[in-house]
């Protein structure tokens, strides 16, 4: 059963109106500067930062095989990106805006999360390795 409400997001995700951006479309856009467009951490711009972004393919197997969805909300939602100079990620403000779907990262718990943050987070939930 827990796994019905691991796929709700997706369900709804697929439900929304195309006129967003994909999360892989999102992620081009946001995130492939540093991270790079494998998820690698590799972007033209991770050259330029005191710290080498993270390799997100590694997620789950640096989790114990599990995709730490809730870790990763909290951090492109910007709860733990330390916004005041701690963390070089940014605010991502427009995805701030739009449709709330129901998220369970994981820990049990569907929290109300931006459509397209969702979008991010499982795009990269299939890049995983």
């Amino acid at each position: 059963m827990r796994l019905g409400w691991m796929m709700l997001p997706l369900a709804l995700v697929a439900c929304v109106e195309r006129d967003e951006p994909t999360g892989r479309e999102d992620f081009a856009t946001f995130c492939a500067a540093c991270h790079g467009t494998s998820g690698r951490g590799d972007g033209p711009a991770a050259a330029g930062l005191d710290r080498k972004p993270a390799d997100l393919t590694g997620l789950s197997a640096r989790n114990g095989g599990a995709f730490p969805g809730t870790k990763v909300m909290a951090k492109i939602w910007g709860y733990t990106g330390g916004h005041d100079g701690a963390s070089p990620m940014p605010a991502f403000g427009p995805l701030l805006q739009g449709d709330l779907v129901p998220y369970d990262g994981g820990d049990g718990i569907a929290t109300p999360t931006p459509v397209r943050l969702v979008g991010i987070a499982e795009y990269l939930r299939s890049l995983q390795e």
